[in-house]
């Protein structure tokens, strides 16, 4: 009995002390506020600048429950600022706050990294697991035998997998061998006085490379990658001359709905390479997000929604703010949702759908900024496109999509409260 009372004692002692040097080296209070719109897994961060200097394993975030404070899994992006993200685990109903704290604790667990970036000679690929969950292609890939060689890229996704493992884009077709899964070349553009077009290959006119990796991140939140593309003004015998740079900023999230949907966000930064302007002209497809479908996915066996009610049938040259394609595949019903950032240039972006009179009946979308009007790029100035994608099994419904736009759109408020 009194080697019990005595261990009471010791219990109740560590546990009020550690109890005060939890609240006595707490650094930030973070008030969450879900404003007019549900939240659910939404990804959140917030500067590190001004709340601690202190290396990543000396604090911890916690969520305040009442008594309770439960231990959320957070990641530290470096850069010009340094940001702490998390997830807004499961369902925040609109109208409510949830509360966290940033803990200075020297016992903090390194979070497991749930997304890896897994470097496989000339690819890099994310995956959660043993489930990868896109292929970004940094070596140069040829198109097939016999195929003019001018058809080679690097610097673009394939394949993009489904939670169920099928296979959703394509590269190479026989009808347009320049397509290559996930990319986004432009078209009609102006450099220099010259029209240049960076997508249509055979013209040999320009083409977007791969330079270099600037990071690369796995977490517990999310894992990706930053690589810089070069677009590249070809000039026949003369040298070559880069018009453009990008930084393609392309980051994963983990699995949700017990692994049937998971995020995704494909984010590109252009500036000029050099003192001369590169003017983006109008044109009816090009740059932005292009997608090019699985064979799997035809006029029979998929179909195209936008936020606006429009079908394959009357999509194309029609404005919206995110596009659904569901289809059969060999493993099963299953789909992707494309969201287009409302701060996009020309946003909601017109899109470029194929319609059913294609060959084969195959499928090609593009959320294309410059179908409208002109974009003009500067030196001295940075110009980003974003849009975050959702794949999913079986099918969601639209107003599942427009929740999930929603609070793309209108993200939560954060009030952050730093310790004195």
């Amino acid at each position: 009995m009194k080697k019990l009372f005595v261990s009471i004692l010791l219990f109740l002692h560590f546990f009020f002390v550690d109890m005060l040097s939890t609240h006595a080296q707490q650094l930030a209070r973070i008030a969450v506020e879900a404003g007019a719109y549900k939240r659910e897994n939404t990804p959140i961060s917030v500067a590190l600048d001004g709340l601690t200097a202190l290396p990543d394993s000396a604090f911890t975030l916690v969520e305040v429950k009442g008594a309770q404070r439960i231990t959320v899994p957070f990641q530290v992006e470096q850069g010009y600022t340094r940001k702490l993200w998390w997830i807004l685990s499961g369902i925040t109903a609109a109208g409510t706050q949830r509360t966290f704290e940033l803990v200075q604790s020297n016992k903090a667990p390194a979070d497991a990294a749930l997304i890896q970036a897994t470097d496989k000679q000339g690819t890099l690929v994310l995956q959660q697991g043993s489930q990868p969950i896109l292929q970004y292609n940094y070596a140069t890939v040829y198109p097939p035998a016999g195929v003019d060689s001018a058809f080679k890229r690097s610097g673009f996704i394939h394949p993009l997998w489904a939670p169920n493992g099928a296979v959703l884009t394509h590269i190479h077709p026989k009808d347009h061998w320049h397509h290559v899964g996930i990319w986004n070349p432009w078209t009609h553009t102006e450099f220099e006085g010259r029209e240049i077009d960076f997508w249509n290959l055979y013209k040999k006119e320009g083409t977007v490379r791969f330079t270099g990796f600037l990071s690369r991140n796995e977490g517990p939140v999310w894992g990706g990658f930053k690589a810089l593309q070069e677009h590249v003004v070809l000039n026949g015998q003369a040298p070559e001359k880069v018009a453009m740079n990008e930084v393609l900023d392309v980051r994963a999230y983990p699995a949700q709905a017990n692994g049937a949907r998971r995020f995704w966000d494909f984010t590109s930064t252009f500036s000029c390479a050099g003192n001369s302007a590169v003017h983006l002209l109008q044109y009816r497809y090009g740059g932005g997000f292009g997608f090019r479908a699985t064979t799997e996915w035809t006029t029979a066996t998929s179909e195209v929604l936008t936020s606006e009610g429009r079908t394959r049938k009357d999509a194309d040259s029609t404005r919206a703010r995110w596009i659904k394609v569901t289809g059969q595949t060999a493993k099963g019903r299953t789909g992707m949702l494309v969201l287009c950032y409302p701060e996009n240039f020309d946003a909601p972006e017109p899109v470029r759908v194929w319609g059913e009179n294609m060959e084969r009946g195959e499928l090609f979308i593009n959320f294309s900024p410059t179908k409208m009007k002109p974009w003009l790029l500067t030196y001295g100035k940075e110009y980003t496109l974003k849009y975050r994608i959702l794949i999913y099994n079986d099918d969601i419904t639209p107003a599942e999509a427009d929740a999930i736009w929603n609070d793309l759109a209108h993200p939560p408020v954060l009030k952050i409260t730093a310790a004195h």
